[in-house]
């Protein structure tokens, strides 16, 4: 049984920084694009960052361009997202996902139904 766990979240000033991991266990995570999504209170969950399996392929959602960093390590079956600068408007449950040979890239928003394994959600909450 594949699972992810989030991990990392929780109450930072505005202008704090945060990393989060997303730990796999059960598969591999060689051939999977590793993402970002985060739902705030009364709004739809937006994609947040995205990184590919190979090549370095990334995207980030224009709200934390500059301000976010993906990574990952294959070999511990981590995604990581190092959040600086962060704002109250990041405050929000942040989740990790897989899509399988999903390619990331610039001006590619993400797209929920291209991940089909998920994590319960890490909060992170930005006070001004």
């Amino acid at each position: 049984q594949v699972q992810l766990v989030e991990s990392g979240g929780g109450l930072v000033q505005s202008g704090g920084s945060l990393r989060l991991s997303c730990d796999v266990s059960g598969s591999t995570l060689r051939g999977y694009a590793g993402g970002w999504f985060r739902q705030a209170p009364g709004k739809e969950r937006e994609g947040v960052s995205c990184i590919s399996s190979a090549d370095g392929g990334i995207y980030y959602a224009d709200s934390v361009k500059g301000r976010f960093t993906i990574s990952r390590d294959n070999a511990k079956k981590s995604v990581y997202l190092q959040m600086n600068s962060l704002k109250p408007e990041d405050t929000a449950v942040y989740y990790c996902a897989l899509a399988p040979m999903l390619w990331c890239e610039e001006n590619s928003p993400l797209s929920e139904r291209d991940f089909d394994l998920w994590g319960q959600g890490t909060q992170v909450t930005v006070s001004s």
